[in-house]
């Protein structure tokens, strides 16, 4: 299905032990406690998890968009929240990847590869899908810009070190009027506001920023002035790639878990999974997750080749149909465990909570659609 070299495959392995021995272990309790697990990150940047995408040249190890959802896969059959982390990294990292010059690249992306928390911050409460009504600005005044507005909803903003600031430079312009910036946790201006109570995906926190006159050198601006939104759709790109992997991880775990219970719980004078209703579920379940997984792949591949005119249909496909199929999928495997996958003693109802969120997160599935219905129509 997929070829890997030696050192990738040795990579995956290694991740697959430290999901058994560190992550499972572990994922009960950071849903329970809902606090950034230091620990897991350093696990990662011990082990080099934090640099799949990051060019040798900046302590890297360039493996490209494959490697990564592998990994990112493997995390989330045990912990979503865990692999949230990656994800979240690849996301704050990719403005500077894709707009960054030379100067900015070698100020951060070492940091990155070596523990420091990148976080990805364009989304505000009246600008989501529609990003183009954001209203943070920033205003050049000499050698600084200003930076006022208000971001939610980001991810890991109490851990980050750095974050890609989305901001109009010039509102007139629209589209070509956003600019992007990498701002540093102790900025001047910088507010971090409230830590947000959710449903599930609590191991990775979401939160309030405000910008208020908020000081940024101009060489921390990521790119030209109006690179912003082109910077951001293909960062986005990255982002929906990776939350399909995290879906389908999330997926092939509680199929796991629900094909072993089914083999230990009796009923009728047998195990259920004799019983061919159960038999049906199962065959569902594991059918779509992997088709889900092959799109996924699929759309890994077009990305690691820069297949430009795949890219954009093949990530948003991927996105909706994995993460639909993830919701199904748990919501499918809470009920194959009748009223002990109800419980929180029983790992499937936490899979299902965290399911919800990828459908909604990197983009709602619906616009996932619209997006894909639009590439699809551009080529026929």
């Amino acid at each position: 299905m997929i070829t890997l070299n030696e050192e990738q495959r040795i990579t995956l392995n290694t991740v697959k032990q430290i999901v058994q021995d560190k992550i499972k272990p572990r994922a009960a309790e950071i849903d329970e406690k809902g606090e950034f697990p230091y620990d897991i990150l350093e696990i990662y940047s011990l082990n080099g998890l934090l640099s799949p995408l990051i060019p040798e040249e900046y302590g890297g190890i360039n493996s490209g968009f494959l490697l990564l959802v592998l990994i990112v896969e493997e995390i989330a059959k045990a912990s979503a929240s865990s692999a949230l982390i990656l994800i979240s990294q690849a996301d704050g990292l990719q403005p500077i990847l894709l707009g960054g010059n030379e100067e900015i690249k070698r100020r951060y992306l070492p940091g990155f590869v070596n523990g420091k928390i990148a976080s990805f911050a364009a989304t505000e409460p009246w600008a989501g899908s529609d990003i183009l009504s954001m209203r943070t600005h920033a205003v050049r005044r000499g050698n600084d810009y200003i930076i006022n507005g208000q971001k939610v909803f980001i991810t890991n903003a109490p851990a980050a070190d750095v974050f890609s600031v989305f901001a109009y430079t010039d509102p007139d312009k629209r589209s070509k009027g956003i600019s992007v910036f990498a701002v540093e946790k102790d900025a001047k201006g910088l507010i971090l506001g409230k830590n947000e109570i959710k449903m599930g995906m609590k191991g990775c926190l979401n939160s309030e920023l405000f910008f208020d006159d908020l000081v940024v050198p101009v060489e921390n601006r990521i790119g030209e002035e109006g690179d912003g939104y082109n910077i951001l759709m293909r960062a986005l790109e990255t982002g929906r790639i990776l939350t399909a992997a995290q879906a389908v991880g999330l997926a092939q775990g509680a199929i796991d878990i629900a094909i072993e219970y089914s083999r230990q719980r009796v009923q009728f004078g047998g195990p259920i999974c004799n019983q061919q209703c159960i038999q049906f579920m199962i065959a569902d379940m594991v059918a779509n997750t992997e088709a889900a997984r092959l799109l996924t792949y699929q759309a890994a591949v077009h990305l690691d080749r820069q297949d430009r005119r795949e890219i954009p249909r093949f990530c948003s496909m991927a996105k909706f149909m994995a993460s639909d199929n993830a919701m199904k999928v748990t919501t499918d495997a809470v009920q194959i465990l009748g009223g002990y996958g109800y419980m929180k003693d029983y790992t499937v109802e936490r899979m299902m909570r965290d399911a919800k969120l990828i459908q909604i997160y990197a983009g709602t599935n619906q616009i996932q659609r619209l997006v894909s219905a639009r590439e699809i129509f551009k080529y026929c």
